[in-house]
């Protein structure tokens, strides 16, 4: 038989997705596009802004049209069942905690229950999922539940499968990944988990995907400067103005989270700081948005990720008064993302004449390749002698095209 799956938003949803597609290759099933007539289509929702759900039902309404029998699971589905079912009623839905069952679901004479990593060249391993957090604009906690943390043995064996597969870097996600250990007795931390996993593989590199500035501890800090972690960390800041911090329920202020970048940004050599910002939250006046701009003018981030608040049902935010319009919000976006282009620039060209170490990913059309560095850099590297999923240190010797360049040694 012939599948389909596609895959909307966090990197927990991919990590999902690619080890439901490798269970279902080893169980023989063949993957194949939406447009060469699978049997069936699995889709992995998300429902993190209201065009997450448009994007969601597009593409369930796309999978529909092919005759295939669809299966829908992820956090949109999770939330809205009735609206997939609107859709077409032969619709299955699959909610978050069976959706590794799919497999079971279609072959019930299961032949294997391994991984199959060979999609990506740095996999995502998932070690944690829910959130115990209650901020006003996410609707997350409910599509997930409260926070559950794979135990250390299970993570060690899937990390362990992964080096014996080739793979040189291994990307630690979760919904909310600083939480890790939290739910355990007695309780542990994520940094707990990486020692252990640092004593008990010989992987080149661990990547640490987002985590809140509530979870980042001195642990976690010193952990960045070890030579097999990523020298890159993502740490929401959603808005830079305190009044609408406490508005948002984020529990920190703009004092403490900078606190928190300095720290970083102080200690680790060659640091990648990520964020994510939200322009258009209900009571963001001109003076509130002009405290975001300042604060991320003023902090070392490498890049940011923009979203316009988008109103979302089940949520404190939903009947919020001093909603912004949709223009207002689009035209903040715009300013917040001028300021990213050039805080992304300026780190990329701080890079030239710098050796970085690369995980190859792609082969291009010219015959160069295309990876990623320890701090979260695209590097196109031209040369024919590297496979996928090496890792390679090379020059780098400029920018072009928002990539950096970079020679082999």
């Amino acid at each position: 038989m012939k599948f389909s799956i596609l895959t909307l938003g966090c990197k927990v949803n991919q990590s999902e997705s690619v080890f439901i597609e490798g269970n279902l290759v080893k169980n023989g099933f063949i993957p194949v596009t939406i447009y060469d007539r699978p049997d069936f289509c699995i889709i992995n929702t998300c429902s993190v802004t209201s065009k997450s759900d448009y994007q969601s039902r597009q593409i369930i309404r796309k999978c529909v049209k092919t005759g295939a029998k669809v299966i829908v699971t992820g956090c949109y589905s999770q939330l809205n069942p009735e609206e997939v079912k609107q859709i077409d009623d032969s619709i299955i839905i699959v909610e978050n905690n069976n959706k590794y069952n799919i497999i079971n679901m279609l072959n019930n004479n299961n032949k294997t229950n391994t991984f199959n990593y060979n999609l990506r060249s740095r996999p995502y391993v998932k070690v944690q999922d829910g959130c115990n957090y209650s901020c006003a604009y996410c609707v997350i906690p409910h599509a997930r539940g409260q926070s559950k943390s794979l135990n250390f043995q299970n993570v060690l064996n899937q990390v362990l499968e992964l080096q014996e597969e080739g793979f040189n870097e291994i990307v630690i996600t979760g919904i909310n990944l600083g939480l890790y250990g939290k739910d355990f007795k007695p309780q542990k931390k994520l940094s707990h988990l990486i020692k252990f996993l640092l004593n008990n593989t010989k992987i080149k590199r661990f990547r640490l995907s987002s985590l809140e500035p509530n979870e980042i501890d001195k642990e976690i800090i010193e952990l960045l400067n070890e030579s097999r972690i990523c020298n890159h960390i993502h740490i929401p800041l959603q808005s830079g103005d305190d009044k609408i911090l406490k508005l948002m329920r984020r529990n920190y202020t703009i004092n403490k989270y900078t606190r928190i970048i300095e720290d970083i940004y102080n200690k680790v050599p060659n640091v990648s700081i990520g964020s994510d910002i939200i322009v258009g939250f209900p009571g963001e006046g001109v003076n509130e948005f002009n405290n975001t701009k300042n604060v991320i003018r003023s902090l070392p981030f490498s890049y940011l990720h923009i979203f316009t608040f988008s109103q979302r049902p089940k949520t404190i935010s939903y009947s919020m008064p001093d909603q912004i319009p949709v223009y207002t919000k689009k035209e903040r976006a715009k300013e917040i993302n001028a300021i990213n282009i050039s805080k992304k620039q300026s780190y990329m060209e701080s890079m030239i004449d710098n050796c970085l170490d690369i995980i190859i990913e792609d082969k291009c059309y010219d015959g160069s390749f295309i990876g990623t560095s320890s701090n979260y850099l695209k590097v196109n590297i031209f040369t024919n002698a590297y496979n996928k999923k090496s890792l390679v240190t090379v020059r780098i010797i400029g920018v072009e095209n928002n990539t950096l360049i970079g020679n082999p040694l």
